[in-house]
């Protein structure tokens, strides 16, 4: 049987002695163990031993229903009938002697009769005269024929145990058997025996966890889960957590006489420590001389006891340490439900209150005791309020902004000041602002009712502008900042609304219009005089740099001394995210990203300021401009978007920069999973802001940039038709009365290479001067080299080979961008690769239609060594095809792999793998610091690996070249 698993030993103890009483010579047989080690069954396998063997065999099992009337069991298992009543008046016989003898008299006779088996179980809850009356008649039964079989728990428990009922009797009396939780190897074999023997180890560690090998725990679950999964998991299903998936409930029900059995008080601790987790159920270092520890505090129990309790259930395999914490917890999650069962609501909250108030008293940390404040409901003290507020700053810190929110969210529910209550409804809304980026108005705006102090009003009605204008309510959140009182009397805070309400105004051309006119007003942009407020001057040169009003040159030579210009802190990430997005559309890359990291590190800046995009995304736009793929899109993934297309986006910048990253990559599929499940709307900011909005500005400039993607993700696909209509719709929503410059979206361009495709240069060539136009107007080597590139392309003939040499020149020796911080290149095809690869292509291919294909070879190889080195398969695989065409032999060259390593790669990785540092290897080779990063950075990509340790092993063929140059 089941039951009787690894009880062999007790067994052959048994029948040792019945054989021994059969032969005349009786003696007490003691089984003894905890709940649910199946003491029980082993009596009834004793009873039928005896019966099998000719004993008569009497049989009583002892309960707490009788514990008031003695000798009840004794007379029950000798005259289960009738005539052997008590019929003693207590009076004359108060410790009930005479009945006592005439019971033994009784059961004398009846050993005349043959050997005799009593069975005696559950002795612990006899009455105290049927304890007396069985250890009197151990003592005398040496001389007759009767084996006495008893069964006692015996458990460390927290209430101080009684004496056991072998106590007093001499050794030679009683033989003692003890029993305890199946080993491993019975308790599979049960789980076997319910599910077969193929059963997963998962399934089969799972039960054997939950019931801690406990017999009863053990076989009460399984046939639970007989009903429940018969399949014992073979469906790649798990062992349940919780008791609610469990049916009929003898699981639970078995957990709960286990803890009756216990008694009251630890029962009690018992659910005490499934409740709280992280209860000091071991010895606790901080504990001194005169302090309980927190699980005896919290029941009210001896602090000894308690500990000695738990040792003894971690023993018994019914507790663990937590892994990680320390803290004891109980042995499977299924398990501490069933000890949770049927305690009400009202008693969970009682044991957190009494455990945050000793937390409390003890000194944890704000966090401890707020974890069980969230579970006790409002409880109306400002103590409680304050190490909420105090654990959500904690948690912050530590990067928990999950719990952080809901700290900041009990904390609410406290009595609290008007004026603290309006900072943990800000600090709430901006937590919740990053799952839910609409999320956090209506508690904005109950702060911004409780806010009294100008600033502290401007602030709250600029976050609140800030979420207004993510949910696409422009219009809504400019009234906000109109409604702010006190504001214009205080010029900084002034300009701080100001440069506001410029960014919220970025949605809509007409609010645009009248934003540009209001930092007009404010300042002056030919700074002749000095700026009256590089914070608004700044915001206006963004303004004119977007629309094509002025040259990069220019933009960088202002945005110098407009950034080293003293600025109030309120207003200066306004500036260093403005600042930060003109350095980048001007290839001031590393300057865009020591400004972006100026203004997020040094001012602190909430996700709910309206600059915070601005700044935290610059770095996406600077690594799309160096062709770091990569980087793009491990960014995208850890701002939420779903660059598998396995959820919903948003089509704003991130998601336009993803789809660009995978285009450029080669992963169409994945890209066009992206835009076929992005939703319309964009975040703040024009040009780098997360679009992760549920708005419809459909002219905003972020919408416009995912538009500009698409387009170029349906021309790689071949729908030329699709891809225009994408490219023109950029044009006519981006314009709308205003002037607009190609660093934010290259459409014409794009357009007129789609148009020229079609068959249709006229207007191909209308769209590609326009651009060529506008680029010579902003001047850059990346804008420049792409218009003259198309505009050669669409001109064709001398013109355009000259056209598109220039680009090629211009591309490859870019001179550093004017008034720009310096920063070293890895030289030509990296930082300005993406543009020069297509210049290449084009260039060798209007060489090769001339009929000079020789003089195309090189470049186009050129073109395919920089596109195999950003990663960039599409680009790779168009130098290829024109290669081919133009008469190149020899297969495509590797993209992974050590093979694809270039000779520069393979020198710098090999430098590298010797253990030179980054800057011996500049030394050695004569190469720029940036340059050897860049190589590295490419060399882990195509070898698959994630750090310089792995090197040597990834290129186990390659012996560094010391001194030579690249």
């Amino acid at each position: 049987m089941a039951s009787l698993f690894e009880r062999a030993d007790a067994l052959a103890l048994l029948a040792s002695e019945a054989q021994r009483a059969r032969a005349g010579s009786g003696r007490l047989l003691l089984f003894r163990g905890p709940t649910g080690t199946g003491r029980s069954a082993l009596l009834r396998a004793c009873a039928r031993h005896g019966a099998d063997h000719g004993m008569q065999v009497l049989t009583v099992s002892c309960s707490p229903e009788e514990s008031g009337e003695p000798l009840a069991p004794i007379r029950k298992m000798l005259c289960p009938a009738a005539g052997c009543g008590q019929d003693d008046d207590p009076a004359t016989d108060p410790d009930h002697r005479r009945h006592a003898d005439r019971l033994w008299r009784l059961l004398c006779s009846r050993a005349a009769d043959g050997p005799l088996l009593l069975a005696v179980d559950d002795v612990h809850l006899a009455d105290h005269a049927s304890r007396r009356w069985l250890l009197d008649a151990a003592r005398r039964l040496a001389p007759l024929p009767v084996l006495m079989v008893v069964t006692e728990r015996v458990q460390y428990d927290v209430t101080p145990p009684a004496p056991g009922f072998s106590h007093g009797l001499a050794p030679s009396l009683v033989r003692v058997h003890t029993s305890g939780p199946l080993g491993r190897p019975a308790a599979e074999a049960m789980v076997h025996d319910v599910f077969g023997p193929d059963t997963g180890p998962a399934w089969t560690d799972g039960c054997i966890a939950a019931s801690a090998g406990h017999p009863l725990l053990l076989r009460a679950l399984l046939d639970d889960l007989r009903v429940v999964a018969p399949d014992g998991g073979r469906s790649g299903s798990a062992l349940p957590d919780t008791c609610a998936d469990l049916y009929p409930g003898a699981f639970v029900a078995a957990v709960t006489w286990w803890l009756d059995s216990a008694g009251h008080e630890t029962a009690t601790v018992a659910r005490t420590l499934a409740e709280v987790k992280g209860c000091a159920g071991r010895t606790d270092e901080r504990d001194l001389p005169g302090r309980e520890c927190l699980l005896a505090s919290v029941t009210g129990s001896g602090p000894a006891r308690v500990l000695g309790w738990t040792t003894a259930m971690t023993r018994l395999g019914l507790l663990r340490p937590d892994p990680v914490q320390g803290d004891l917890r109980f042995a499977h999650p299924l398990l501490r439900d069933a000890v949770l069962d049927g305690w009400s609501h009202e008693r969970r909250e009682a044991v957190h209150r009494a455990a945050a108030d000793f937390r409390y008293r003890r000194g944890d940390s704000a966090e401890e005791v707020a974890g069980h404040l969230l579970r006790t409901g409002p409880v109306g003290m400002p103590r409680s309020a304050a190490t909420l507020l105090d654990a959500a700053v904690e948690a912050t810190r530590a990067g928990r902004t999950g719990d952080a929110a809901d700290y900041l969210r009990g904390a609410l529910d406290e009595p609290l000041a008007p004026e603290r209550r309006a900072e943990a409804l800000v600090e709430l809304a901006t937590l919740e602002s990053v799952t839910e980026p609409s999320g956090g108005i209506p508690r904005l705006t109950e702060a911004l009712r409780l806010r009294e102090r100008p600033r502290d009003r401007a602030l709250t009605a600029i976050a609140l502008g800030t979420a207004l204008t993510r949910r696409g309510e422009s219009r809504a959140a400019l009234d906000v900042l109109r409604g702010l009182d006190g504001a214009p009397e205080d010029p900084v805070l002034a300009r701080t609304v100001l440069a506001a309400s410029a960014l919220f105004a970025e949605r809509e051309a007409g609010l645009r219009r009248t934003a540009h006119a209001a930092l007009g007003a404010d300042g002056r942009s030919d700074g002749a005089d000095g700026p009256s407020s590089p914070t608004v001057e700044v915001l206006r040169l963004r303004y004119e740099a977007a629309a094509g009003l002025v040259s990069a040159e220019e933009a960088l030579r202002r945005l110098r001394r407009l950034t080293t210009t003293p600025e109030d802190p309120l207003p200066a990430p306004y500036l260093l995210g403005a600042a930060a997005c003109v350095a980048q559309w001007a290839d001031a890359l590393d300057w865009a990203d020591q400004l972006a990291a100026a203004g997020l590190a040094g001012h602190r800046v909430s996700p709910l300021h309206p600059a915070h995009d601005l700044l935290l995304h610059v770095r996406i736009d600077t690594a799309a401009a160096r062709g770091d793929f990569a980087r793009v899109l491990t960014y995208a993934e850890e701002n939420g978007l779903p660059v598998d297309g396995a959820g919903p986006a948003v089509a704003g910048n991130l998601a336009a920069q993803a789809v660009h990253a995978l285009v450029r990559t080669g992963r169409l599929a994945e890209a066009r999973r992206l835009t076929d499940g992005a939703g319309t709307g964009a975040g703040v900011g024009t040009g780098v802001g997360i679009g992760v909005t549920v708005g419809s500005a459909e002219d905003d400039w972020e919408a416009g940039r995912f538009r500009y993607a698409r387009g170029v993700l349906r021309a790689a696909s071949g729908d030329r038709h699709g891809a225009l209509a994408d490219f023109l719709e950029c044009g006519r929503r981006g314009l709308d009365g205003e002037p607009a410059g190609p660093v934010i979206t290259p459409w014409r361009s794009a357009a007129a290479e789609v148009q020229w495709a079609l068959g249709r240069p006229r207007e191909a060539l209308a769209l590609a001067g326009e651009e060529y136009r506008l680029a010579t107007a902003w001047g850059t080597p990346r804008v420049v080299g792409r218009a003259l590139r198309v505009l050669g392309e669409v001109t064709g003939g001398r013109r355009g080979l000259a056209l598109t040499e220039q680009a090629v020149e211009l591309l490859r020796g870019a001179p550093p961008a004017p008034g720009a911080v310096p920063e070293p290149g890895p030289g030509p095809g990296l930082e300005l690769g993406l543009e020069l690869v297509p210049a290449l292509v084009s260039h060798g291919r209007l060489l090769t239609a001339a009929g000079h294909p020789r003089r195309a070879r090189p470049l186009l190889r050129e073109a395919s060594v920089i596109a195999e080195r950003l990663g960039a398969a599409g680009l790779l695989t168009l130098t290829q095809d024109v290669l081919r065409v133009g008469g190149a032999r020899g297969g495509s060259a590797p993209l992974t792999g050590e093979a694809s390593l270039t000779g520069s790669e393979r020198r710098v990785a090999a430098l590298a793998a010797d253990g030179r540092t980054n800057a011996e290897i500049s030394d050695l080779l004569h190469l720029a610091r940036r340059t050897v990063e860049t190589h590295l950075t490419s060399t882990y990509r195509k070898l698959g690996i994630q750090r310089r340790a792995d090197l040597a092993g990834a290129m186990s063929g390659s012996a560094p070249h010391r001194g030579t140059g690249s």
